[in-house]
């Protein structure tokens, strides 16, 4: 049989904007992962912009770097004694689009923004979901929502954090246009803060979490409308349509669909793990932990998320908005409803 191999990339939006912008990103930890004869597995990333590939027979070496809670199920299906192969290297969303990757990670906000130019791209599932807060400064002034009117707020920009900013200020009656909004890296944000370059930041963890200690007594935590960050997994309708990468995927996703379980299960037994692989002292993972859910599936209300947020992406990229049903056939739950089901039983009778 002639070997194959298969392609995954896992990305988040700040690293990939980082990327786009011709900046370097740091590589936080390393470590070798020896490949075997698995057709496709998955392991670790997230944030940092990166890709897996995977042969049968061969042998690779490569540095992993994880600076995100969400990609905890995502990490943990490398530990599956079927997911003995694996090898990272750097990668985006355009290399999907590009056909070099067959499945990334991102916030929704991600597929928004990258399926103008490029609509075949297909969210099929979400493996983690987070509730943003905003982190602010006492000493600016800032004791509700409506005191960030005038203010500076760190975030990343185009990002689920940057929207998450729009639909606070919108809760309270304030437009984006009444606050000033700066894109800076979250490893920034928490030194920022404390210095008083700006007086809040909107940003995933653990960069929230720093911020916030960085504050001490003079942080603020604004808790604003209900809004959580989806990280998905994509991929494109044409992988989809090819059977064998169809079947590959679908692997991966039983694969994502366990290691969940087992997150939302045993949360004290994989806390440690994702501290250790991030550099996290265990309690900053602790102390955030009940604002991530790990589903695994295509929640009920991604859709209705996806097209709110769709207006505000259309805005900053200088377009009309998508109709509805543009931006529902975004979303591609037949592989998530397949990989609920058992695979098909092996053949045991000798190959030829």
């Amino acid at each position: 049989m002639t070997s194959q191999a298969y392609t995954i990339g896992f990305i988040e939006s700040l690293h990939e904007q980082a990327a786009d912008r011709g900046e370097e990103t740091d590589m936080a930890q390393e470590r070798e992962i020896r490949t075997s004869s698995v057709s496709i597995v998955a392991a670790a990333c997230a944030c940092m912009s990166w890709l897996l590939a995977v042969a049968n027979g061969a042998m690779a070496e490569n540095g992993v770097n994880l600076t995100t809670i969400e990609t905890l199920p995502i990490y943990l299906v490398e530990s599956e004694p079927a997911s003995a192969g694996i090898a990272l290297s750097g990668g985006a969303i355009p290399a999907l689009t590009a056909g070099n990757v067959d499945v990334v990670t991102n916030a929704e906000t991600q597929a928004i923004l990258r399926s103008t130019a490029n609509p075949e791209i297909r969210v099929i599932l979400t493996v983690a979901e987070y509730g943003y807060r905003i982190v602010a400064r006492r000493s600016a002034g800032v004791r509700t929502a409506v005191d960030l009117r005038g203010k500076k707020i760190a975030t990343s920009l185009n990002s689920s954090a940057h929207f998450y900013i729009v639909k606070t200020l919108r809760n309270v009656g304030l437009s984006e246009a009444d606050a000033t909004v700066v894109g800076m890296t979250p490893p920034e944000m928490p030194a920022a803060l404390a210095r008083g370059d700006v007086d809040a930041v909107s940003i995933w963890e653990p960069a929230a979490e720093q911020s916030a200690r960085a504050l001490g007594l003079d942080a603020v935590i604004l808790q604003g409308p209900d809004y959580r960050e989806r990280f998905n997994l994509n991929t494109t309708a044409t992988i989809l349509a090819d059977p064998t990468k169809r079947a590959a995927v679908t692997d991966l996703l039983r694969a994502i669909i366990r290691t969940s379980l087992r997150v939302r299960e045993h949360a004290q037994e994989v806390q440690p793990v994702i501290a250790a692989k991030l550099g996290l002292p265990q309690e900053i993972v602790a102390a955030t932990w009940g604002l991530f859910r790990f589903p695994a599936s295509i929640p009920d209300d991604l859709l209705a998320s996806m097209v709110e947020q769709e207006p505000w992406m259309a805005k900053n990229q200088n377009r009309a908005p998508r109709p509805r049903e543009a931006i529902s056939a975004l979303i591609d739950a037949s592989v998530w409803r397949e990989a609920q089901r058992e695979p098909a039983a092996k053949s045991s009778s000798p190959r030829r």
